[in-house]
This record gives C-alpha cells, structure tokens and sequence, in this order.
C-alpha cells in the first residue's frame, strides 16, 4: 500500500500547478443553463441516498458500482428500489425511470471504503425499465481514457447542490495508473458515478466516471475508472444476464484490500 501511494503521489507532483486554472463549478439553473446535459441524471438509491448517472444509450445508464452497496450494512441494494431522474432540477425530472436490471463489474470488491483495487473496477450499467426516447434527452458517446494533462469536465451532483445538476467545464487529468484516471474535477458526496467528459467536435464523450476522491499535498482529488474494456464486459454480463433464466445479482463481492479513500 504505501509503494502504491508513493507511485501515486509522485505522479501528481508535476501536475499541481493545473488545479489552480480549473474553472468553478456552476450550477446548471435554467433551462437554458441545462441544455444538451439533460442526459445526465440523479439516482435516488432506494431512499437511502443518491448518487450520480449518464445515458449512454436509451435504456442503459453508467454509474458507479458503490452506488449498489449500502454505506451501513455493506449490503447489495436491491436494484428495482432505484430511480434514475433525468435532468434532475429544482424538483422536476425531464424523465423518471426504474431499474429493471443492473451489473457491477464482476471484478469489483466492494470493501466498504474506496481503495486502488476497488476504484479500478468501481463501474456499475443500469438498464431503464422503459427507454428514454426524448429529442431533449440524447445518450452521451463514450470515448477512450484521455491522456495525462488533458482538459476534461465533469457534471454532477453533490451534498448541498442535489437540487440540480453542477457543471464544471474545466479540469485536468493529472494522472493514469493502472486503470485509475486522477483528475483536479472538484466532486463531494452524491457525486459518486457522475460522468467525466472531454469534448470533440463540440460533442461531450464520456471517458470515466467518478469514484471516489483524495488528498494530495492538501490538493482535492478525484478518482475514476477508465471505460473501454470494463465497459464493454459490463455490456456483455447485461446481455448475459438477460438470457439467463434464473435470477441473479452480478458482481460485488465484499473483500477488504488496498489503500483508503473518499467515496464522494
């Protein structure tokens, strides 16, 4: 554990000076302020919490896979007691959806803390009861993990600003390893599964989600897994999961490892 935070550590050392240009976070008020995010939604978690998830296809949500554990009892969430409201703000949802079916990557340990093992498989795929059709509500592209130093956002919601969603538009990845993306995005409690973008061609591409944040040098940061190949056995578990007659919860299992961080 502590050659893992000495590698870690090391890694960001260079990049301090980028957290000091990120933008702020601003809240996505109006209508018009929320306009082409409206993907982006609030899970409530079976009236226990809340967390934060992306559309990337009319039926699927990503988010995170702590998101499915109870912070009390370390226990797996039943998945139909959650609720995903699309374009979540002061109070109105431009679309509500049920979970019929949810896969955490089988590789994920859910530990009840973060840890380096835990954020690297920390990715859960939700599928909606009903698709979201909606010409407002268009599903986010995903993109491959950018590289260290590049400009990403993040949209999200939080403690004390889980009325509506929070953008901010700039951040910097400040470092990869082993499948960890280190990024200055600023994220708090709720945050948990909230999308980490970059933009191409005016277009915003999903490349992480949020896991948990950390403390480097008196520096927030916040950790997130990359997408690509862990998305792509979390797709191939769902379509598993519906042919398979019998019933089953994927991925999750409890198991105690690595070194402790936030999850937000």
């Amino acid at each position: 554990m502590r050659r893992w935070m000495a590698l870690f550590i090391a890694a960001l050392a260079i990049a301090s000076g980028a957290i000091a240009q990120d933008a702020q976070l601003r809240r996505l008020e109006s209508g018009a302020d929320a306009a082409g995010w409206e993907a982006v939604g609030r899970l409530n978690i079976g009236g226990a919490g809340f967390c934060t998830g992306a559309l990337i296809a009319s039926n699927l949500v990503l988010t995170a896979g702590h998101c499915l554990f109870d912070k009390a009892t370390g226990e797996r969430i039943d998945h139909t007691r959650v609720e995903f409201l699309a374009g979540w703000r002061n109070g109105r949802a431009s679309a509500y959806r049920n979970v019929r079916r949810a896969v955490i990557h089988p590789d994920y340990a859910h530990a009840g803390h973060a840890s380096s093992e835990g954020v690297r498989n920390d990715l859960a795929l939700l599928e909606l009861n009903h698709p979201i059709r909606n010409g407002k509500i268009i599903p986010f592209e995903t993109a491959a993990r950018p590289r260290r130093g590049a400009k990403v956002g993040v949209v999200s919601y939080g403690t004390g600003r889980s009325e509506a969603p929070s953008l901010q538009e700039l951040c910097s990845v400040l470092a990869q390893q082993d499948g960890l993306l280190v990024t200055s995005c600023s994220v708090e409690f709720g945050s948990s599964g909230a999308p980490i973008f970059v933009i191409d061609e005016g277009r915003a591409q999903i490349v992480s989600v949020v896991s948990a944040k950390a403390e480097v040098e008196g520096k927030a940061v916040s950790l997130g897994t990359s997408l690509g190949a862990p998305l792509a056995r979390l797709q191939a578990e769902l379509v598993a999961q519906r042919d398979d007659v019998s019933p089953r919860i994927s991925g999750g299992t409890r198991r105690d490892t690595g070194a402790k961080f936030i999850k937000p």
